[in-house]
């Protein structure tokens, strides 16, 4: 079929204010021409695309100063995150055919122009559903196994554990042999899901009192392993908890993050980690390549056994990716948050 001559693109239109939310005329869909492919690179249509809660724009006119990528959204520029593409062209020496799907990072937009390194095609037969290929499985997986080292007895606190990282994050850490898993998350009607649906023996609730009061009643006898998404007051009360030998797999700072200061610090107690002998480690997927092909067995088997599934929502169309972040970081999904386009 003939490609058209436009597409659109979501484009962030301002920045939200430090004391504001995000709301949907933070972005502008808009028409533009339609990219066209140079030497060496790809053209996709777009078919699937994630959104995050790192994705959130910071109102900091310099959030590239972090140097953390996926914070440096400018206004004018179009927003940036995972997607799924159809290939529709590509030069002959890269292997990809027309109809393959690839899998790459210039989401918000129907139709993007790759550098063909910048586009691995996806193994058709390494997931039943192409969709879980835009899970944040692979973070939830490093988090258990290298950054944790999840084994069989160990009690779990995962924090923000109704998101896309820690619906699957518990679920991995009961594979893995943890005894208890307990969750965070910012309402009941979560927690009733995460217990119900997702293994979770029990869950803390943000803003239903405090939270080390909380988790010392779901876990009266200490946690082995935290796995945070979160940081900020979860991360205190985790090492209050914290038995000898614990090991805290930190791999995101949304307590930071989603208050406007990525870089805001949380004050804990060397003193208490020594004594206790717990190991810190900040974790991320960008040092932990090699780990690839073993994950996606691992989650390809987990999910074709039924022994984990993979929540998430999926909404339809470009024009309601703005709604799908803005959503995504009131709370009113479990699990990731997809778009179709």
């Amino acid at each position: 079929m003939p490609l058209p001559r436009t597409h659109r693109e979501v484009r962030l239109a301002a920045r939200p204010r430090p004391e504001g939310p995000l709301t949907t005329d933070h972005f502008e869909v808009v028409h533009a021409p339609l990219p066209t492919p140079g030497p060496g690179q790809v053209l996709v249509r777009n078919r699937l695309m994630s959104v995050a809660a790192a994705m959130r724009p910071l109102a900091s006119a310099d959030p590239g100063a972090l140097g953390l990528p996926q914070l440096r959204h400018r206004v004018g520029e179009v927003m940036r995150g995972p997607a799924i593409g159809e290939v529709l062209s590509a030069p002959p020496d890269t292997g990809l055919t027309s109809g393959a799907l690839v899998r790459h990072h210039s989401g918000w937009r129907e139709y993007a122009v790759l550098d063909a390194a910048e586009a691995p095609p996806l193994d058709p037969d390494a997931l039943p559903d192409p969709a879980a290929h835009l899970s944040q499985g692979f973070t939830a997986w490093l988090g258990v196994v290298r950054g944790a080292g999840v084994r069989r007895g160990d009690t779990v606190f995962v924090t923000g554990a109704a998101g896309g990282v820690g619906t699957l994050a518990g679920q991995f850490a009961r594979l893995h042999g943890a005894a208890r898993v307990i969750g965070s998350t910012g309402s009941r009607d979560k927690a009733d899901r995460l217990v119900a649906e997702l293994g979770y023996d029990a869950a803390v609730i943000r803003g239903a009192g405090p939270i080390e009061e909380q988790l010392r009643a779901a876990a009266p006898d200490g946690i082995d392993v935290l796995f945070d998404t979160v940081g900020g007051e979860q991360l205190r009360a985790a090492l209050a908890l914290a038995r000898r030998k614990a090991r805290f797999a930190l791999v995101g700072a949304l307590a930071a993050q989603l208050s406007d200061d990525a870089l805001a610090t949380t004050p804990i107690s060397t003193l208490a980690l020594i004594a206790r002998g717990v190991t810190l480690r900040g974790i991320s997927g960008y040092d932990h390549a090699d780990a690839a092909p073993t994950y996606l067995r691992e989650f390809g088997r987990a999910l074709r056994e039924g022994a984990i599934t993979y929540p998430h929502t999926r909404l339809t169309g470009i024009t309601q990716a703005p709604r799908a972040l803005v959503e995504l970081l009131e709370g009113r999904h479990l699990g990731a948050v997809l778009v179709e386009l």
